[in-house]
Parts: structure tokens; C-alpha cells; sequence
């Protein structure tokens, strides 16, 4: 995907610090300052122009909510959607979902989305995969015990290669669709661009897994 430059977007962010946390290292294990209570926080990794993260805190008032997003010129789209709806219980965080334990400690996240992630499909670039062993070991550093993950994606290969190392990691499997739009399925919040790959007749592949509350080896 290639990136418009917005060479106002870094200024943008620095100006909303109310939407977009400024120096989030120093609320790393006390986000609850942040928000004013205690609830559980469910954060999106590459959030991308914010539909979904905006929608799911519509959505669950009683959950608190991060987009995670790295590109200014992408954030800024998330940023216009949150002002817009100037939502109490939803923040963004302008930083490299690689640095996550920066700014998280254990029990910080209940839950993980992991949405339309960049398939990497080159063996070579394994390790960026947000699936990957590296960052689901990650996760599960700052995620309450029994976090989940919830991931959707329309790329078939990605989602069989997470499938298996989802497995080989020890995660549980909860819930699985080969076809989202036609499963039944209640309550999906579409990503922008889950909107726009349905429309051209592309299926949709979700699951759910939850970390077990299990000692692991350290040499994983």
C-alpha cells in the first residue's frame, strides 16, 4: 500500500493530546489515569483510518479502547473520525506495534484485534507477520491471563500460517469462520478495508484464541 504524504499530520497529532497520548511510556501499567476508571481495555493494532476501533468503542462504553498505528498519514484519518465522535472510553497511540511492552506492563490488555494485517507472504519477512511467534509472545506479556486475539484478514495463506502458530504457541482456539459475511455471524464491526475486499466477492476468515493459564517454557 503505498502512503500519501501528509506533511501536516505529525503537527496535527501533537495538537489533539487529548485523543492522540503524548509520551504514552509514562502510563505504562496506570492507563487507568488516563481514562478515570478501571475497566478492561481491548487495543487494535494498526488501526488504520479508525472504523472499527471507533465503532467498537460506540459499541462497549464499558470497555477502553487503543488504535495502535504507526504511519502519521494514516493516524491522522483515525484522529478526524475520534474527534468527530470525541469518545471517553477510546485513544490512539502513534508508536511501533514492535514496542508495545514500552508501553503496556502484564495485565494491562484483555484483548488483542489483529485486523487485515500486512500478509508479508516472502519467507524471509516471517518475523514482521503479526501473528508470528515474536509477537504473540509479546502480547501475552502484557495481556491479562487469558487474553485473547482476535484476528481477521481475507488473505487465505495468512490466515492458515496464523492458524498454525497460533497452535504451535498454545493458544486455544474458540472460534473459527471460513466465510464471515455467510456464518451467521452477529455483532461484526467491518474495517475499512473488510468493507471494500467483501465488495469485490473476497471471503473473510476470522478466528478467536485465548493464552492458557499455563506455565510455559522459557526457551520458546
Amino acid at each position: 500500500m503505498r502512503l500519501r504524504n501528509k506533511p501536516w499530520a505529525k503537527d496535527k497529532i501533537e495538537q489533539n493530546p487529548q485523543y492522540v497520548v503524548q509520551n504514552p511510556e509514562q502510563y505504562r501499567g496506570k492507563w487507568h489515569e488516563v481514562f478515570g476508571n478501571n475497566n478492561p481495555i481491548h487495543i487494535e493494532v494498526g488501526t488504520g483510518k479508525g472504523n472499527f476501533i471507533t465503532e467498537m468503542a460506540k459499541a462497549h462504553p464499558e470497555i477502553n479502547y487503543f488504535g495502535v498505528e504507526l504511519y502519521d498519514s494514516v493516524i491522522v484519518s483515525a484522529l478526524d473520525r475520534l474527534i468527530e465522535a470525541n469518545l471517553p472510553n477510546l485513544r490512539l497511540l502513534h508508536i511501533n506495534a514492535a514496542d508495545l511492552a514500552k508501553y503496556f506492563g502484564k495485565s494491562d490488555i484483555s484483548r488483542v484485534y489483529l485486523n487485515f494485517s500486512d500478509p508479508w507472504p516472502k519467507t524471509r519477512h516471517e518475523k514482521r507477520r503479526l501473528t508470528y511467534k515474536d509477537f504473540l509472545k509479546l502480547y501475552e506479556d502484557i495481556m491479562v491471563d487469558g487474553g485473547e486475539i482476535h484476528f481477521k484478514t481475507d488473505n487465505q495463506g495468512l490466515f492458515e500460517y496464523s492458524l498454525m502458530s497460533f497452535s504451535e504457541y498454545g493458544l486455544l482456539l474458540k472460534f473459527i469462520s471460513l466465510d464471515l459475511h455467510k456464518s451467521g455471524f452477529e455483532g461484526n464491526i467491518m474495517t475499512e478495508y473488510e468493507q471494500k475486499f467483501s465488495e469485490k466477492g473476497n471471503r473473510i476468515y476470522r478466528c478467536e484464541v485465548k493464552y492458557q493459564n499455563e506455565q510455559r517454557d522459557s526457551s520458546f
